[in-house]
């Protein structure tokens, strides 16, 4: 069935924020299907618009849809992104938040590359270690073995040194 353009904004209207409505609730509402507004929702989703899958909290919305939100508010005024927040269900901290968190996702970079270079040097060193013993230790055992040999080759030419006694 074919809904109209008003009916599809207004139940758009209702998953997001401040309403979050459920798709049930907006199903029971507008007779539409929760299968119809699933797919609605991730159009909306897809079509670069920050809506929770699943209508959770803001605080447990994907980074995609915070990131979304950022971009969405970065050059706002205060007042602006107060009406925008009050439109959505958030707080103004909470995206400035994200913002800042936006804008510190890489800060750390070369710290966390100095440190996983600082741990490939020891692991390699480990690593070097580990095949110095091996090869010392295959040594040892080579050599026990043709002792081994070596002595059972003598006990076959001249018996063992047991019989002598």
């Amino acid at each position: 069935m074919a809904h109209t353009r008003r009916v599809k904004e207004t139940a758009i209207r209702m998953m997001l924020p401040p309403e979050n409505a459920t798709l049930r609730q907006i199903s029971e509402t507008l007779g539409i299907s929760e299968a119809t507004l699933k797919k609605w929702g991730q159009e909306l989703r897809a079509n670069g618009h920050a809506a929770p899958a699943n209508n959770e909290p803001a605080e447990q919305w994907s980074s995609r849809d915070k990131f979304l939100i950022v971009m969405e508010t970065i050059n706002l005024g205060e007042a602006e992104l107060s009406e925008y927040c009050r439109e959505k269900g958030l707080f103004p901290e909470q995206v400035k938040q994200w913002q800042e968190n936006c804008m510190q996702a890489n800060s750390n970079i070369p710290r966390q590359i100095a440190e996983l270079i600082q741990q490939d040097k020891a692991l390699q060193k480990e690593l070097r270690l580990t095949k110095k013993e091996l090869q010392r230790k295959e040594a040892a055992l080579a050599e026990t073995a043709a002792l081994l040999v070596l002595r059972k080759k003598a006990e076959a030419i001249w018996g063992t040194s047991d019989e002598e006694d």
